[in-house]
This record gives C-alpha cells, sequence and structure tokens, in this order.
C-alpha cells in the first residue's frame, strides 16, 4: 500500500475521503443557484470578485478585472429587466417580443485555461438575477436537450403539445426554454454538428426574440464558429444574430490557469511502464474499499439504447480507450456517466493522431462531460500528455491518403469534388486540432489536488489501508 500513500500523500483516509460524488447541485448538467435572491444589489460581481483577490483565491488579472466590469454592467441592467409575456392569441396572430430597452448579452471568448468559464460562474452565482429565471449549462448538453425536445414535441409526448406546430417544433422549443429561463449562461459554445448548425439561426432568432438574455463562452470568435463546416452558407446568419444581440469581448491574457504551477497528484500514468497496471489495479481495488457494493459490469440506457461498460463498483468505472471511445458513444452517454461515477480511470490510450479523427472527438467529449461534472479521471496512456495528441499537420495532412472511408462515401454521397470534401472541418479534423488545447488543458487541471479535494465522495476506512 505504500504506492497508495504516495500517490493521495501523508492524510490517506482523509483525502481518499473526498474522492466521489459532489453535492447534488454541482452535478446537474444544469446549475441551479443556492442562495436566496439578494437585497443589497450594489455591484455584486465586482464586489465578488475583489473579495476572492483579497482572501487569495485568485490573483489580480487586469484582463479579467475588465471582463468583470462588463458584467456587473450587464448585471445592472438585468435588475430592472423582464420579458414580457406574449399572450397566446398574440402568438397565433404573429405577435412577437419587441424591446428596444432589452439588453444586450456578452458573449466572452479566448484561449483555453484563461479564465472564461470561471468568469460565467462568478457572474452566475452573485447577479441579481432570481435563480428561477437562470439556466447555466454546458453547450453539449444544451443542444441535445434541444434536439430531445424538438423529438418529443413531433411525437406529441410533451404536454398540451397537439398545441404546439409539430411540424416546425422549433420556435415551440425556444418558447419553453424561454418560459423556464430568461437568462441562459452557456459554457463552450462550440458548434462542430452539422444539425446543431443547421438549427442554431432558427432557435436563437426565436429565443432572442422571446426576450432571452444570453451569456455565452467559448474558445472561437463569432465569425470562426463553424469554420470549413458542411453547408456553413446557412449557418452564417446566425453569427450576425448572435452579434446583435450580444457585446463580443475577448479574454486573451496568455495564461493559462489551468496550468499554474500547483502541487499535482500522479493521476496520469504511462501504460508502458512494467509496474503502471498493477498500481493502477491497487488504486481501483483500494478505492473500491468506500464502495457499497461488488465488481462487474454494468449496462445502463441511454436514448433507448444499452451503454455497456466491463468493470465498475458503485460509484467507481474502471475503463478502456477502446470500449469508450470506439464505441459509437456521444456526448449523452458520457453525461449520463458522469452523473453516475465520481471516479473513472480510462485505461490504454493511445498516441491520439490526426488519422484518429473519430476516436479524438470522442475523447474530447468525454473530457469535457467528465470535467463538467467534476468526476475524478486517472489516466494510463502510452506516451506522457504533452505528446498524447500528435497531430501533425506536415506532409499528408488533409491529403486523399488521411481521408477515412466512411468520409469518402459522404463526400460522394454530397456530390463533392475530392478537393471540396477536404477542406470541410470534420474531414481534416480542424474542429479537434483547434479543441486540443482545452482538453490539455483540462486534463492538466484534473490531475491537481485542488480538482481532486474539490470532490466529496465515501470514505475508504483506515484499517483497509
Amino acid at each position: 500500500m505504500d504506492f497508495i500513500k504516495v500517490f493521495i500523500g501523508t492524510d490517506t483516509p482523509a483525502l481518499l475521503g473526498k474522492i466521489g460524488i459532489s453535492a447534488k447541485s454541482s452535478r446537474c448538467a444544469y446549475h441551479h443557484s443556492p442562495q436566496p435572491r439578494k437585497t443589497n444589489s450594489d455591484n455584486l460581481i465586482v464586489r465578488a470578485y475583489q473579495k476572492q483577490i483579497q482572501t487569495n483565491t485568485i490573483k489580480q488579472d487586469n484582463h479579467q478585472s475588465k471582463i468583470v466590469e462588463s458584467l456587473q454592467q450587464l448585471d445592472d441592467r438585468l435588475k430592472t429587466y423582464a420579458p414580457p409575456r406574449v399572450s397566446v392569441l398574440s402568438r397565433l396572430l404573429g405577435g412577437r417580443f419587441q424591446n428596444r430597452n432589452k439588453p444586450k448579452g456578452l458573449y466572452l471568448w479566448g484561449s483555453v485555461g484563461c479564465g472564461k468559464t470561471y468568469l460565467m460562474d462568478l457572474f452566475y452565482e452573485n447577479c441579481s438575477v432570481s435563480d428561477e429565471f437562470k439556466k447555466r449549462v454546458h453547450f453539449h448538453r444544451f443542444m441535445l436537450d434541444v434536439h430531445s425536445e424538438v423529438h418529443q414535441i413531433k411525437l406529441g409526448k410533451i404536454p398540451k403539445s397537439k398545441l404546439l406546430d409539430q411540424k416546425n417544433p422549433i420556435p415551440s422549443v425556444a418558447r419553453l426554454i424561454a418560459n423556464r429561463s430568461w437568462l441562459l449562461c452557456l459554457d463552450e459554445f462550440q458548434v462542430t454538428d452539422v444539425a446543431d448548425a443547421m438549427i442554431l439561426k432558427q432557435l436563437f432568432n426565436h429565443l432572442f426574440d422571446d426576450g432571452v438574455i444570453l451569456l455565452a463562452t467559448s474558445n472561437r470568435a463569432p465569425d470562426e464558429l463553424y469554420k470549413s463546416g458542411l453547408q456553413r452558407s446557412a449557418f452564417l446568419p446566425f453569427i450576425s444574430i448572435l452579434k446583435d444581440n450580444c457585446n463580443i469581448q475577448c479574454l486573451d491574457s496568455n495564461i493559462d490557469y489551468r496550468k499554474a504551477p500547483k502541487e499535482m497528484k500522479k493521476v496520469y500514468f504511462v501504460s508502458t511502464q512494467p509496474s503502471e497496471k498493477d498500481n493502477l489495479d491497487s488504486l481501483f481495488n483500494v478505492l473500491a474499499l468506500a464502495e457499497n457494493d461488488v465488481v462487474g459490469p454494468k449496462v445502463f440506457i441511454v436514448n433507448n439504447r444499452p451503454v455497456r461498460l466491463s468493470k465498475v463498483c458503485g460509484g467507481i468505472a474502471d475503463c478502456y480507450f477502446e470500449e469508450l471511445c470506439k464505441q459509437p458513444l456521444g456526448a449523452d452517454d458520457y453525461d449520463r456517466m458522469g452523473k453516475m461515477f465520481h471516479t473513472v480511470i480510462v485505461r490504454d490510450i493511445p498516441q491520439l493522431t490526426i488519422k484518429m479523427k473519430s476516436e479524438v472527438r470522442r475523447f474530447i467529449t468525454l473530457i469535457d462531460m467528465m470535467y463538467d461534472n467534476r468526476v475524478r479521471v486517472i489516466f494510463s496512456a502510452e506516451v506522457q500528455l504533452e505528446k498524447l495528441f500528435n497531430f501533425d499537420t506536415s506532409g499528408e495532412f488533409g491529403s486523399d491518403e488521411m481521408v477515412e472511408d466512411e468520409s469518402r462515401t459522404l463526400i460522394d454521397d454530397l456530390g463533392l469534388t475530392s478537393k471540396e470534401g477536404r477542406d470541410l472541418s470534420f474531414i481534416t479534423g480542424e474542429d479537434e486540432i483547434f479543441a486540443l488545447g482545452r482538453a490539455v488543458s483540462r486534463i492538466t487541471e484534473m490531475q491537481s489536488q485542488q480538482y481532486w479535494e474539490s470532490i466529496d465522495c465515501p470514505t475508504v476506512p483506515p484499517e483497509s489501508l
């Protein structure tokens, strides 16, 4: 057990006791702030930011301070704002919400690790808007829910869905979202899916018309969204709608706070070293001692289809890269895992190359969902983290040899030339290359002691160590 003590430090029971499922509110895809509405609502965002600086929770950052001022200005405008309800009769007659005094939202973009999500959470947790009128959600999760509600309306399974337009459900979905919350905070706004791209214009046009205020974070400037995507010309009007309804600000301080020096845990193993497999097996066995369950396979259902994991024990999943990233899994599956498990081991991660675009997409999505759900992840890879993504863009990048068989078939079905097909982002891997920095940054943060100790979990009995 000496390895376990090295892994978690000298206070073994105390630290192991913190590995696990966080509070219910922090594990939901949609986050609700528990605090009541503030009575003294002057400069709430600025005061909260300054307090964290004074308590050394964060360091002073002039770039962040400017964004905090913008967030404070947004909150000041929201204090007297409430979208009016448009009557059913007015809607049937084509009435839309029009208010020239409606505040503009904020689209905040910048490089990975510069504090965009932190600032969104700071705003969300401290703004003057009541909990019942606001939602905070990862963009992946938001779009999954949109597509689900579209499907439910078409099937007539949503209450009073017969009163909704089942042939064109997007306006109805927008109305349902606006009725639930008019302040919408979307984290990691990144468009890579053609199905998402084709509905965003209509969806957000109606959301903004229904009085929704958007606060979004992204690694990309608006003009760079869905760059080189399939049928991008149909997506471009959304960018204009976004700019008309949001102030655009860049947060680029050239600092990745996730990579800032901090005490690290050994949760990234290089599997070529013979002892590492035994270390992982021992770690799983020790963590399993705190679970009130037996070790075995598990099957759970997502969207009416089974997802199989070979080895789990309570809130711990011991998985292989092949079963997580070489199978047809997506954000919904990984999000469900993030809610079921507090610790996930991912074994035998190969060095990821441009020829493995499907696996890379899934792995990046897996990291995003585990990070968003605050899950502890233990990695076992064949190379060090700095060499994990080997996307060498020289030589044959984008050539015919780099195009997978299924991509060739799709290019043919679309009636595109070979050159036109190779320019598409999902063929070239451009979206994956762009997301690599975020993935490495998040994996780095997920190794920190601060990340691990931020999550509560079952306690391993001291006598078992």
